[in-house]
């Protein structure tokens, strides 16, 4: 049996029963490890499990399912999933390869960041397509996630940002060739540093998007459209971090704690990084069509209550 079971959000406890008791079944077990992540180490789940995990990243999820499925007709074989297991295509990808191979497959949910939004206060049955935001560069700033939002926001439905990780990537200078061609000072091809890089793999260190490259981001692809889909004093937002956690001053104290901060983009923007918490960050942008209970219970969140009581009146 070829399992693939949630985690849910947070840390080794989120786990279903029914989760454990498949983990506990199977001779081996991976981790993915680069869609999200959860908020504690691989040690600690070992710990839980009572189970050595194998790491899965992006290169043995892509390249190497062979090897993941092998033998999972004759024994049991997990693959762990941060949140839900159709969080991701590359895991329905992994279940149409099994498929396949007539494998005999079984999917064991979770919670994951598109049920959990709800912390929000804003309604699930009223959140349109969900989007992503991926880091920019200077040379690439997609902006595809802008139509969508624009499509949600027509109907008066809340987008839910999903934003950018970035673990286990490789550097630019590995993955380019001679980086300075007109001006190589290596007399050949072979002696050449940045040509010697790409026979080994050199990998960033992780990078999480915070809030406030999220907000800047998107405020920067308005001002390239000029579509009046975003505004930095009127679109609502709330921003979260570590959903799943313990919510900050419930039991805790602690930066790991799940945070919620709620404003205009412009609101948000103003914000010191410390307010959002530590990553993972999701961001939401309000539809202009906001319940009196959306509004209510969101506003608690809000860093300027006065200006978001003000345009959320106008939405309700």
């Amino acid at each position: 049996m070829f399992y693939v079971i949630g985690l849910g959000l947070c840390d080794e406890k989120d786990i279903t029963v029914r989760g454990l008791e498949a983990v506990k079944s199977c001779s081996r077990i991976y981790l993915e490890a680069y869609t999200s992540i959860l908020m504690v180490n691989k040690d600690r789940l070992e710990a839980f499990y009572g189970k050595q995990l194998i790491i899965a990243d992006r290169d043995m999820v892509e390249l190497e399912s062979d090897e993941i499925l092998r033998d999972a007709s004759t024994e049991n074989v997990a693959f762990l999933v941060v949140g839900d297991p159709f969080g991701a295509t590359t895991h329905t990808d992994l279940l149409l390869r099994a498929r396949d191979l007539q494998i005999p497959t079984q999917i064991i949910h979770n919670a994951s960041i598109l049920n959990a939004v709800g912390c929000s206060g804003l309604q699930l049955y009223n959140f349109g397509q969900t989007v992503s935001l991926v880091f920019f560069t200077d040379t690439w700033k997609p902006d595809s996630f802008y139509d969508r939002i624009a499509e949600n926001a027509k109907l008066g439905l809340h987008t839910l940002v999903l934003l950018d990780i970035k673990v286990k990537e490789q550097s630019e200078e590995n993955l380019a060739r001679c980086r300075y061609p007109s001006s190589c000072l290596y007399p050949s091809v072979s002696e050449c540093a940045c040509l010697k890089l790409r026979g080994r793999k050199i990998y960033e260190p992780p990078r999480y998007m915070s809030i406030l490259t999220a907000v800047n981001q998107l405020l920067e692809i308005e001002s390239i459209r000029k579509e009046g889909v975003l505004d930095g004093d009127s679109t609502l937002a709330i921003a979260l971090s570590r959903v799943g956690s313990i919510p900050l001053g419930d039991e805790t104290t602690d930066d790991g704690a799940q945070r919620i901060v709620a404003g205009t983009l412009s609101d948000l923007q103003a914000q010191p990084e410390s307010v959002f918490g530590q990553p993972l960050h999701s961001l939401i942008i309000a539809g202009k069509k906001l319940h009196e209970m959306e509004a209510i219970y969101a506003g608690a969140f809000a860093v300027n209550q006065e200006n978001w009581n003000r345009i959320a009146n106008k939405t309700s």
